[in-house]
């Protein structure tokens, strides 16, 4: 199980070239990527998203990338000589106007503006070889924290689910003696308007068979018993689970409705007030896992 929430971070040098990878994520419905990248690399931005996506499935994720070339290899100096004539001609021209010096030292043109052009030509293979090695750890760095956090919230939902399966065997406990004590309320009920200590057992048995079957929730407290077994067996799983068990939990929520609506039980009725509050816990927790 993985949390929806996490960071991670990692750094990788190569004959001068940097860079440096953040990723951190909060809860979304579904799998919501934005990278920040230079734009001298941003043509990798879709090999990027793919191998984030090969790794997550969900939530809003932002991935922020630096990268910083200082390797002299793929490094071309480029002089705009048409750019630099036009400085020298002004030049020129001002010492001239003003009886100064012309003599204009080379090195001094190439500090103009945009007279000398350090361009990279990158190669591409080489760059996304290194960015992807950068990636992969800060994608492994990532996915840690967000296991580490959902170990916590599997703990957690583990203890809310096992006290709905108590209360859920409590209610069918009491369901049971319903029952019996309303047999044995309905004929000393009879024996006392009737003032005799004969009754029409038949038609005792046909009241008993109404009102069970009128108060049962046996049904649904088998189904409970069994959407309680398929929580627990997915929080083993090794795929996301969050949108499935999500959905359990609306199935157990109407089950418990069920049996609420059906009992005339106070002692019942509490107990459904107390899983319903545990399943509104474990559903505000599902929120969080991927």
């Amino acid at each position: 199980m993985k949390s929806m929430t996490g960071f991670g971070r990692a750094s990788y040098e190569n004959e001068g070239r940097m860079y440096n990878i953040e990723i951190k994520s909060v809860n979304h419905r579904f799998c919501d990527i934005n990278i920040k990248m230079p734009r001298n690399i941003s043509y990798l931005e879709e090999k990027v998203k793919k191998e984030v996506v090969s790794n997550i499935t969900r939530g809003k994720i932002d991935v922020y990338i630096t990268f910083e070339n200082n390797s002299a290899k793929g490094q071309d100096i480029k002089i705009n000589k048409e750019l630099a004539k036009i400085y020298i001609e002004e030049l020129k021209q001002l010492a001239k106007e003003n009886d100064i010096n012309s003599t204009i030292p080379v090195t001094e043109i190439s500090k103009f503006p945009d007279v000398l052009v350090i361009q990279s030509i990158e190669d591409e293979d080489t760059i996304w070889n290194e960015l992807d090695e950068c990636l992969k750890e800060a994608i492994k760095n990532f996915v840690s924290m967000r296991e580490q956090e959902g170990n916590k919230i599997k703990e957690d939902l583990e203890k809310r689910i096992q006290k709905v399966g108590q209360k859920v065997s409590q209610i069918s406990e009491y369901s049971t003696r319903l029952v019996e004590e309303y047999v044995v309320k309905l004929e000393t009920r009879i024996k006392e308007i009737l003032k005799t200590d004969m009754v029409d057992k038949d038609r005792l048995n046909q009241e008993i068979v109404i009102y069970a079957d009128k108060c049962s929730v046996e049904e649904e407290v088998t189904r409970l018993n069994s959407h309680i077994a398929q929580f627990q067996k997915m929080m083993e799983e090794m795929s996301p689970i969050g949108k499935k068990v999500d959905f359990l939990i609306q199935e157990m929520n109407r089950e418990t409705n069920t049996i609420g609506s059906k009992s005339g039980s106070l002692a019942i009725t509490n107990l459904v007030i107390e899983i319903k509050t545990e399943l509104e816990d474990i559903r505000e927790q599902i929120q969080n896992i991927e």
